[in-house]
């Protein structure tokens, strides 16, 4: 999440307006699920140097993030291509089970391949408009949308406590290192079931902070 926050802020594109954004981006998405497969691909490389080029990134990097989703792609469309059939001619390659034949079916491997490319033309227009998109521009358009300002409020105080979260596990993690609290399995088990129990109580006090500053600064219900 910081990562991501951190990204959109050095986009190039971080002043555009959102709804511009918003708007190519449902284009983008429009063509990833219409395209032909070879289309598709056309469409993944040009996102992927658009963005590497409005973030200031390399490639390299753009592929690592691209490398977290694959993996859980591939084992959907094992499930795709994989085929139980009566008749063996209808299977590319397989093996016997009982009275099927479990192996590659053509068709699956046409569907997989559609699948795939169509995921991933999808996934990098995502990544377009997510790492350009700064979070308070995201709220904008929210509200330009005319989404219920209570569910907007809420998705406010759940990206900010997103990063308490994250600052206080890392303080308490980094306390617990210096102290050898990771030395072996069982201390470490140990110091995590104790950073666990810290970081709830930890960040409950941080929200009763913030609940004692929005009353000292005349809270009525509405962030502006």
């Amino acid at each position: 999440m910081t990562g991501i926050d951190k990204l959109s802020y050095q986009s190039r594109w971080r002043d555009k307006d959102p709804r511009a954004k918003f708007a190519l981006y449902l284009l983008f998405m429009t063509l990833a699920m219409g395209l032909s497969p070879r289309w598709q691909v056309v469409l993944l490389i040009a996102l992927a140097i658009f963005t590497c080029y409005l973030l200031r990134i390399s490639v390299l990097r753009y592929l690592k993030w691209l490398l977290i989703p694959v993996g859980f792609l591939l084992f959907g469309l094992i499930a795709i291509v994989l085929s139980a059939s009566p008749q063996p001619e209808s299977l590319l390659w397989g093996w016997q089970v009982g009275q099927y034949r479990v192996g590659i079916d053509p068709q699956g491997v046409q569907i997989a391949n559609q699948t795939l490319w169509r995921s991933l033309a999808a996934l990098s227009a995502t990544f377009w408009f997510m790492m350009n998109t700064p979070f308070e521009q995201m709220i904008t358009l929210l509200k330009f949308c005319r989404v219920p300002q209570l569910l907007i409020e809420q998705i406010l105080l759940t990206w900010r406590f997103i990063f308490i979260f994250v600052e206080e596990a890392v303080a308490i993690h980094h306390a617990q290192s210096l102290r050898f609290g990771y030395r072996s399995w069982r201390t470490g088990y140990r110091s995590l079931a104790m950073l666990i129990s810290m970081l709830f109580a930890r960040v409950i006090s941080r929200y009763q902070q913030m609940s004692v500053a929005l009353e000292l600064k005349l809270y009525q219900g509405d962030f502006h």
